[in-house]
């Protein structure tokens, strides 16, 4: 397998640039989950580590090897993408060595290949059907599987679940995972879906406009997110945002001063003056109903998940929350609750949107 190195790295088309400056380095053996909003560029810094794309400026490097000028077909790359494409004439095993046999192996080395290919994706009893006698998530295997029987340095993956209904994209999600440990490969994935990047990924890299806000574990992004654009995208529901002021620091706590009047003592030091405008940042989990609790809301929806339930209220100040709850909470619409915050679980950023500290 191999590692990768993006050295200020950069994509133009004419004047409008596209991938602004990237430095990223992915390791070996690692599966590395790139995420963001449709046009953040994720797809595109694919393609150009696939070499589909050429690079405007900077350098990419596998395994220390510079590999700009190196065409794709050399780098050892296997990608695979959201449309099968797979050749309808030919079978599945066919499909799966087509690509071998361009490169001149032997009929025996293709056989042995694709059978050891085909008996970690379970595709043994179809190898010799065609696709279209195949289900989606089948035909996804098998392109899959056309990678796998190349051996490549880096496996790198363009939303291949897109395309599959929602519970076979569950399903599809668990067996790549697996893959991934079976083979013990480096892979690179690219997904608009926070929740498959979370289930997912070693490292997550978080793009936005271009440029990258964030990478860490699943967990170290949804604890500590750098600001908020990191902070309300990881996370399903995503996180809640508050307005807040800053009315007092003593050693040990900060105390903030609410939109519609109420206070929260709040663990911890900030660098920042008294009187200044900030965010609070509160997941879901950690709000809950108490007859005591500092914010009154009414509850506009409900939402019955079955072990769990998603409250959408509005605060006293017209601003929206969500607060999870029990499945077996009785709560309806147009209720009046008092929502308790767990001030030890508090996010706070600035005026510009950097987290001001760490969870």
């Amino acid at each position: 397998m191999a590692n990768l190195q993006l050295r200020r790295v950069r994509k133009s088309y004419d004047n409008i640039e596209i991938i602004r400056g990237i430095d990223l380095d992915l390791h070996d053996e690692e599966l590395t989950v790139f995420v963001g909003p449709s046009g953040c560029g994720k797809s595109t810094l694919l393609r150009m580590i696939a070499g589909l794309e050429e690079i405007t400026s900077g350098d990419l490097f596998i395994d220390g090897e510079r590999v700009n000028d190196i065409p794709p077909a050399k780098r050892g790359l296997a990608l695979v993408f959201q449309s099968y494409a797979l050749y309808p004439h030919m079978t599945v095993a066919e499909n799966m060595s087509f690509s071998l046999k361009l490169a001149g192996l032997s009929k025996a080395e293709r056989e042995m290949k694709v059978a050891q290919a085909a008996q970690i994706l379970h595709l043994e009893s179809l190898l010799t059907r065609k696709p279209k006698e195949l289900s989606g998530g089948q035909r996804q295997r098998v392109a899959i599987g056309r990678a796998i029987v190349r051996n490549p340095k880096v496996f790198l993956f363009d939303e291949p679940l897109s395309n599959l209904d929602a519970e076979l994209r569950v399903r599809m999600r668990l067996e790549l995972t697996k893959l991934h440990r079976q083979l013990r490969a480096t892979m690179i994935y690219v997904t608009h879906d926070q929740v498959e990047a979370m289930t997912m990924a070693d490292r997550i890299v978080v793009l936005n406009a271009g440029v990258v806000e964030q990478v860490g574990t699943p967990m170290e992004l949804y604890r500590n997110p750098r600001n908020l654009f990191v902070a309300g995208f990881l996370g399903s529901p995503k996180m809640n945002f508050l307005t807040a002021t800053v009315e007092s620091q003593n050693p040990g706590n900060v105390t903030v001063k609410m939109a519609d009047g109420s206070r929260l003592s709040v663990p911890g030091q900030l660098d920042i003056s008294n009187h200044s405008q900030i965010t609070i940042g509160i997941r879901p989990e950690h709000l809950r109903l108490t007859n005591t609790g500092s914010l009154a809301a009414t509850v506009t929806t409900v939402e019955h998940l079955g072990s769990e339930s998603y409250l959408h209220v509005l605060t006293a100040n017209s601003e929206a929350l969500i607060v999870r709850v029990s499945g077996e909470t009785a709560v309806e619409a147009d209720q009046q609750v008092n929502v308790e915050v767990d001030s030890s679980a508090l996010h706070l950023f600035d005026q510009d949107g950097t987290s001001l500290r760490s969870r």
